[in-house]
């Protein structure tokens, strides 16, 4: 029998032992279907006639009858299986907010299941006119910027929108506000929340959202939640609007002048995220030398495509294949051209092939502008994970993950100049780069100091402020969930006090500031420099690199710094381990000057912060 009829057997006997009577052939009203297809007038099912019969009765509660209350805990998937036209339709709703298109370059979390099934829940209240939606699911629809849309769509929908937040997000390495730990419901590491959805006849929407959390261990959740209801529960008002329409908690007072700075999107108009290989194995190595090798051995004959791939590692995908890949870069006679240095993590300077020959997504952008004298601001959309470290800056290609691991944390790049496009002859005059600012930004810069300054000012003013502790403080809620904001300041002075703490702070991160020759550290203990081992003993302010060579002279608030997702001192050397590598002088010397840059940085920041009287800045 299968498990469907076993358990409508079941709980059919349950009612009966608890004196319901059923009456002749009366069935429990409990249907198998897969709940985001369409409801079809009849199924056209060939293999068995109970499961046509069962699809058909489905349909029809599905159709036809009011469906007053829809509760459940749906499946959380990124990567839904459940693609039938008619979800994916009204999963279109959820793709525009205040009347025009999200604008998002990767709307793919839109399509997870649990989105699904709260908009199959939303259009069923809907066709009955009134009713209640209750599901627990993966909580990451309350303020990530990709579900605004949703938000808003739900407001419209429904009166009422009571939002229980149960947290345990370990994606997140989320802790109680008491610094105790925080665990989920459920054995996931994705966080979860309980969303009440009321549509009431006679109110108007768009509705009312309540907000309330719980944090702590599974237990005290669990006692909490059984004895907790809707009535009882101490909400708070939230006041969702445009653009993102939160269901989160926040400062008014704060958020309104968080909101009034400029962001970054707004001053940087051309921008693109970080580069990806999808083969960092192949397209990146430490050096030339090694890629170059590499990059001739696939561009020959000698061995077979099947050989390559072998030898390799690599894999044919929708957008590259090793055959097509081995044409090209033997019909390029200038190949070696595309081989250039990227920035792959934080003071991690590497060399990669450049070109679709080895890297699936480039990045039009950067080959066209970050190829040549420029400079760059990295910083990522939402910062979820640790707060907000996800400042940088680099003057060559930047990877999309020089600050995170994570995908939701991945990197944008914004150059400071624009070259011309040298690929077309009829622009290939024009040499001219110009300033990547948008004209607005530049007419608000201009109106606050009463001129223009040159670029690099702007950028280091903007750098400077993105690592002012404060300004991570203050506005860490907002900046978890989009891109950073710059506050203008009308102080000619303090704009130029500020660039030049952010001129210091680039100069140490590219490694070009003259403070790196004094070094603090010293190379100890016998035999090799190869890493095998990354142990950091606090109390001798030592980390060893092996069972016996070691750096000495590392302070903890030097080793513990991060810089994005990454303690920095410790990923450096663990991506050597990884790749068996054995530290050169030149590694040696480049990882005591990362540790003094790291110190610096310190300095500087609370230098910064020094400078500002407060926020907001006048």
């Amino acid at each position: 029998m299968a498990p469907y009829a076993i358990a409508h057997l079941k709980l059919g006997l349950e009612l009966q032992e608890l004196g319901y009577q059923f009456k002749g052939k009366q069935r429990l009203g409990i249907y198998l279907t897969n709940t985001l297809d369409e409801a079809l007038k009849k199924s056209e099912i060939l293999f068995g006639q109970f499961v046509a019969q069962e699809a058909n009765e489905a349909s029809i509660v599905k159709r036809d009858t009011p469906v007053m209350v829809v509760l459940g805990n749906p499946p959380y998937s990124g990567t839904s299986a459940n693609k039938s036209t008619w979800i994916s339709g009204l999963i279109k709703d959820y793709y525009y907010v205040d009347g025009l298109p999200l604008g998002e370059r990767n709307p793919k979390w839109l399509q997870d299941d649990y989105v699904k099934f709260i908009r199959f829940g939303q259009w069923r209240v809907s066709e009955t006119g009134y009713g209640v939606l209750a599901f627990i699911t993966n909580h990451g629809y309350l303020n990530n910027p990709t579900f605004r849309g949703m938000r808003q769509n739900l407001m419209q929908t429904f009166t009422d929108i009571y939002v229980l937040d149960l947290h345990g997000n370990s994606k997140k390495k989320e802790i109680s506000p008491d610094g105790s730990p925080d665990q989920n419901v459920f054995d996931i590491q994705q966080g979860v929340s309980i969303g009440i959805f009321i549509k009431e006849p006679g109110k108007e929407t768009p509705a009312k959202v309540h907000h309330a959390e719980l944090w702590g261990d599974r237990t005290f959740k669990y006692e909490a939640l059984n004895q907790l209801d809707i009535n009882k529960t101490k909400w708070i008002a939230l006041s969702p609007c445009s653009p993102d329409y939160l269901f989160i908690r926040q400062d008014s007072n704060v958020k309104i002048e968080y909101g009034e700075f400029w962001l970054v999107t707004k001053i940087f108009p051309v921008n693109a995220l970080g580069f990806q290989t999808h083969r960092d194995h192949f397209a990146i190595d430490f050096s030339h030398d090694q890629v170059k090798q590499r990059l001739q051995e696939f561009r020959g004959k000698k061995l077979s495509n099947d050989e390559i791939r072998s030898k390799y590692e690599l894999k044919d995908n929708r957008d590259w294949n090793v055959e097509s890949a081995r044409e090209q870069l033997r019909q390029d006679e200038n190949w070696e051209k595309w081989l250039v240095n990227c920035l792959y993590r934080p003071f991690d300077l590497r060399s990669c092939y450049f070109n679709t020959v080895a890297t699936d997504y480039p990045r039009t952008i950067l080959q066209q502008h970050m190829t040549r004298e420029n400079l760059s601001l990295l910083c990522s959309r939402q910062q979820a994970t640790l707060g907000f470290h996800h400042a940088w800056c680099a003057d060559a290609p930047a990877n999309d993950c020089v600050m995170s691991t994570t995908s939701r944390e991945a990197n944008q790049v914004f150059p400071l100049y624009l070259y011309p496009d040298n690929t077309n002859q009829q622009t290939s005059l024009f040499i001219e780069r110009t300033p990547n600012f948008s004209s607005q930004f530049l007419s608000a810069i201009r109106e606050k100091l009463g001129y223009v300054p040159t670029p690099e000012a702007i950028f280091y003013y903007i750098y400077a402020i993105f690592h002012s502790p404060t300004y991570r403080d203050r506005y860490a809620e907002f900046l978890k969930g989009d891109f950073p904001r710059v506050p203008l300041t009308s102080s000619d002075q303090l704009f130029k006090d500020l660039g030049a703490k952010g001129e210091e702070l680039v100069a140490l991160h590219l490694m070009k500031s003259k403070k790196l020759n004094n070094l603090i550290t010293k190379m100890g203990g016998d035999g090799d420099n190869a890493v095998t081992e990354v142990t950091y003993k606090p109390t001798e302010q030592r980390i060893y690199i092996n069972k016996t060579r070691y750096f000495e002279g590392i302070a903890p608030e030097v080793w513990n710094f991060k810089i994005g997702g990454y303690q920095v001192l410790d990923k450096w050397l663990k991506d050597r381990k990884k790749a068996k590598r054995t530290l050169s002088f030149d590694d040696v010397l480049h990882y005591q000057k990362v540790v003094v840059a790291l110190k610096e940085t310190m300095q500087t920041m609370q230098a910064i912060d020094e400078l500002i009287p407060s926020f907001p800045i006048e």
